[in-house]
């Protein structure tokens, strides 16, 4: 299983991304070992999580979610 996460950072940005392991992520990223964007950028809290039964469905939904603007995620948040 994959999975795609937002999660909010510091200065109220909106991280998304894909994992198997939603904690262990979280994890890595408040410990800055997550990525770039979240080095830079506090992660604060996981805003939601869908769940993909391959890595391709989840990657190609990462790619959709992170062409919308930051009002259609909130509205995504908000399901």
């Amino acid at each position: 299983m994959y999975f795609v996460y937002l999660m909010q950072c510091a200065g109220g940005s909106i991280y998304t991304g894909i994992t198997t392991d939603v904690a262990r992520r979280f994890n890595e990223h408040k410990n800055k070992k997550g990525g770039h964007y979240t080095s830079a950028h506090k992660v604060l809290k996981i805003l939601c999580t869908e769940e993909y039964a391959t890595r391709s469905l989840a990657l190609k939904r990462e790619a959709e979610i992170k062409s919308w603007p930051r009002s259609r995620k909130l509205e995504l948040v908000k399901k």
